[in-house]
């Protein structure tokens, strides 16, 4: 919902079984180290959109991080090997410092804001139950009569039995004889298995849970009995996976089974070693053990170490059998003592004593399978088109269908066509490992330097004939199998896409490490190919340039032989003229966003200098020249808490509005700075709303909704979608670039307000759930606003949300506001040549406020389309302290 001005006050601104006591065994299977899995950070860092031309010992990034694998609370769903996860928090889970950041699937966004929580479940399940018929019920039924009932059968269950229903539905050629057994399997298990299965799912599936913190699932009327199914060792089918000719590398890394399997795993099968078993304690736990043990650390990794340590020293006295007793005690008992030794504790020893003592402090444990639980993040990996999914994504479709809320029309094509076969399903999945092991080198460790780098380039060597096989390949389909489109979306579950960002990556890396011929290369590469990340090209075809410019002279030139001055001018001559030829293509190319061109267009202005081209052959951009934003002051009565200090959640600062309306008691009413200044604006005629990016992304819902739902094979896979699939990708505007060209000059021309009040005729009134579209606009206010535009900077700005909808959507600034012709008449500075009124867009700086890159971005773009942008400064006359 976006951020409307709203008059708020001060307040409202602020703000153990018998049974399993010796811990549950499986007999069938071999103890193995257990698997464990790494951590990704919470967020991915930003990077900087421009280049730094005067810094060329580093490089800077083009674009975001794709949506498709950007950083999220739970850890990566194709990654699990690190250390064991430790069970000390209520829930069982493992502990993690990094605070929770929940990322949305491309599934969720395509789908209505929904509130998914325990009490939301409950609440629904609750209102929806009722008692089944006679005879089996499935999952598909339940969801259509909405009917829950507690104990035998759930939202959690359903949603998952549906995603594993719809894949094998139409995909099950993706899986083999012994994978499709462990589906029968699973079909078998009862309703309680399945939910206590599901629920660890959705946790940190590589921790061990205690049995303690599994019982209150209310589903669940006999945990120990649940644990035991899931335990159970069950056999498969003899001999191996069926391998396709030239591919048994592919094939081997998608093996998971032998020949038999179980659910879960238990601690006294896998936990062998103390170490194993340390990290299962809290730190609470592990401090009291230390204080037996008589070792000192000042955290829980030193603790660990020192645990360990002391572990392997030589035997206690109690290993050989000795007692601490009586002189008398110890005469009598000399002849049992080596007796004594062999019959109580035969392999007593440090580690056994302690390994006991961490097994009693912690009772039986449980973990999910890493086979069985890779598989079924196969499975969701094919169902969500995605390679994240939480809890939200588990539930959300189900949600989505029964929220009663109205959807656009549009043809549903639940695809089949995705991964080909299951060779291309297991060469995605193996992309994805290497570049979420890419992204752990550069982004979630710190600066990488020179070992990380090369790691990369490493990396990409490994799989660069295997890419190149794959851009062959992806070309061909592209022109001789794909049509209307198809292949945009297609492309991105195609392990060539993962190798491209790998290469993009690996790019980077050779340019840190001053091997620059090679970066130069692969940029080339990159270059030749369409159909891989085109939302990278500006970035690529700009460092390019930079690099012919400044490097490539040198290069050329032998070791042996020393060039003379004028044979170096030479050759920079002939390479800057090379650089100059690629901005000219770069600004040629319909796939390069324009939020590259101005550095483009500013290299190629320089370049022409420097090669002393005639003035009337230069290019000129007058037409696009960067204003510099205007400034404005506004001054103001800034609040300040009494009891303010450090550690308050907010930054924003409070304001007296004396120019707006007062409060009931007839006061200024308290605001943050944008509303304080937008009152401000309201005085010198202007219209227009604190919205940040919302209303822009509502106009773009307005003019591109037929678009938005134009058929495009695969991107609508649920009926219940607010956008297509590929909306957040690179892949939308390329599929649709006729249609959307044919829009933006439609805009051009003075055709918004047509299409405004056809999308509002048709939907308004069923309040149609269209991405973007916020229906508390007035209707008439947006009228008014885009007949205040330029037909061609409202195109321009369109444009560049239509080729990167989901990186645009931040850093557009803080107030949008307008004022017809007649009212700004009285302004001669904001009189139109051409009768229209004029829009503005303000950034609103308060005092250690600065504009951050995107904010920037958006500045550079705005006044590239023509549009007027101010740089508001709001400075505190006086400071009042409120109590």
């Amino acid at each position: 919902m976006d951020r409307f001005v709203k008059r708020t006050r001060p307040s409202q601104t602020a703000n153990t079984h018998p049974a399993l006591a010796a811990g549950w065994t499986n007999t069938n299977k071999k103890p193995d180290t257990p698997p464990t899995k790494k951590r990704r950070i919470d967020q991915v860092r930003q990077r900087d959109e421009t280049e730094d031309d005067d810094d060329s010992s580093a490089l800077k990034n083009g674009e975001d991080e794709d949506s498709f694998l950007s950083a999220h609370s739970r850890d990566s769903p194709l990654v699990r090997d690190g250390k064991t996860a430790s069970v000390d928090v209520e829930d069982g889970d493992a502990t993690d410092n990094a605070p929770a950041a929940h990322h949305h699937t491309a599934l969720e966004d395509s789908l209505p804001e929904v509130k998914v929580d325990d009490d939301i479940i409950k609440e629904y399940e609750n209102l929806k139950s009722s008692q089944v018929g006679d005879g089996e019920v499935s999952a598909e039924t339940r969801l259509k009569t909405r009917k829950w009932v507690r104990g035998q059968s759930s939202i959690y269950v359903d949603a998952f039995n549906l995603a594993l229903d719809t894949v094998l539905q139409d995909e099950a050629h993706l899986f083999d004889e012994k994978e499709n057994c462990v589906f029968d399997n699973w079909r078998a298990l009862s309703y309680e298995a399945q939910y206590l299965y599901v629920r660890l799912f959705l946790r940190k599936t590589a921790s061990w849970h205690r049995l303690e913190r599994l019982k209150h699932y209310p589903d669940i009327s006999d945990i120990e009995q649940t644990i035991e199914s899931l335990l159970e060792s069950r056999g498969l089918p003899q001999g191996e996976s069926v391998q396709e000719s030239g591919r048994e590398a592919v094939e081997e890394s998608g093996r998971l089974f032998a020949d038999a399997f179980a659910f879960a795993d238990d601690s006294a099968s896998y936990i062998k070693t103390v170490e194993q078993a340390a990290h299962l304690l809290s730190l609470d736990e592990l401090k009291t053990l230390a204080k037996d043990a008589k070792v000192q650390g000042k955290n829980k990794p030193d603790l660990i170490k020192a645990f360990c340590r002391m572990c392997f020293q030589q035997s206690s006295l109690m290993a050989v059998g000795l007692r601490r007793s009586s002189t008398n005690a110890s005469m009598n008992s000399v002849g049992s003592t080596s007796e004594a030794a062999n019959t109580e504790r035969p392999d007593s020893n440090r580690e056994a004593h302690f390994l006991e003592k961490i097994r009693a402090l912690t009772g039986p444990l449980v973990r999910l399978s890493e086979s069985v639980f890779k598989l079924f993040e196969r499975v969701h990996l094919v169902f969500y088109r995605s390679t994240e999914w939480t809890e939200k994504s588990l539930t959300t479709v189900i949600l989505a269908k029964t929220s009663r809320r109205c959807f656009p029309e549009y043809v549903v094509c639940r695809s089949s066509n995705i991964f080909p076969s299951r060779r291309h399903l297991l060469e995605f999945e193996r992309s994805m490992r290497l570049q979420f092991e890419v992204d752990t080198l550069l982004e979630f460790n710190g600066p990488p330097g020179a070992e990380g780098n090369r790691k990369v380039v490493e990396i990409f060597e490994s799989i660069a004939s295997r890419w190149r096989k794959l851009l062959t390949e992806a070309q061909k389909m592209e022109d001789t199998e794909y049509e209307f489109g198809e292949g945009g979306y297609l492309r991105r579950f195609n392990a060539g896409h993962a190798y491209t960002r790998i290469a993009h990556k690996a790019a980077e890396a050779l340019g840190r490490l001053h091997r620059y011929q090679n970066e130069y290369d692969l940029l080339t590469e990159l270059l030749s190919q369409q159909l891989f990340h085109l939302a990278r090209r500006g970035a690529w075809y700009k460092r390019r340039a930079l690099v012919e410019e400044r490097y490539m002279w040198e290069l050329e030139q032998s070791s042996t032989t020393a060039l003379s001055e004028a044979q170096k001018n030479l050759q920079k001559k002939r390479w800057r003229k090379i650089a100059l030829s690629t901005c000219e293509t770069a600004l040629q190319d319909p796939n390069c966003h324009l939020i590259h061109h101005y550095d483009l267009q500013k290299r190629l202005i320089r370049l022409e200098k420097q090669l002393n081209i005639p003035r009337r052959q230069q290019h000129n951009f007058d037409h696009a020249r960067l204003r510099d934003p205007e400034e404005h002051i506004i001054e103001g009565i800034q609040l300040v808490r009494g009891d303010a200090g450090r550690g308050q959640g907010s930054t924003k600062t409070i304001w007296l509005d004396a120019l707006g309306d007062p409060d009931e008691e007839g006061n200024p009413m308290h605001v943050i700075v944008e509303e304080m200044c937008l009152s401000f604006y309201r005085t010198q005629g202007w219209k227009g709303y604190h919205s940040e990016g919302g209303i822009l992304r509502t106009l773009f819902a307005y003019l591109f909704c037929d678009i938005l739902f134009l058929f495009v094979p695969n991107v609508f896979q649920t009926a219940y979608q607010t956008s297509p699939l590929d909306l957040h990708t690179d892949a939308f505007y390329p599929a649709r670039a006729s249609e959307i060209n044919h829009r933006l000059v439609e805009i051009s021309n003075g055709g918004a307000g047509d299409l405004i009040r056809r999308v509002n005729e048709q939907h308004r009134e069923r309040r149609t759930c269209i991405i973007g579209l916020n229906w508390d606009y007035k209707v008439e206010d947006l009228f008014e606003l885009v007949s205040c535009f330029e037909g061609e900077a409202l195109a321009a700005i369109c444009k560049v949300i239509a080729q990167d909808y989901e990186a645009r959507g931040g850093g557009v600034p803080d107030l949008i506001l307008w004022r017809t012709a007649k009212e700004s008449s009285n302004d001669r500075r904001g009189k139109s040549e051409n009768g229209k009124g004029e829009v503005m867009f303000v950034e609103v700086k308060s005092a250690n406020d600065r504009l951050s890159d995107t904010q920037r971005l958006w500045i550079h773009v705005l006044s590239a389309a023509g549009v007027r942008v101010v740089l508001c400064n709001a400075v505190a006359k006086e400071v009042k302290t409120t109590g």
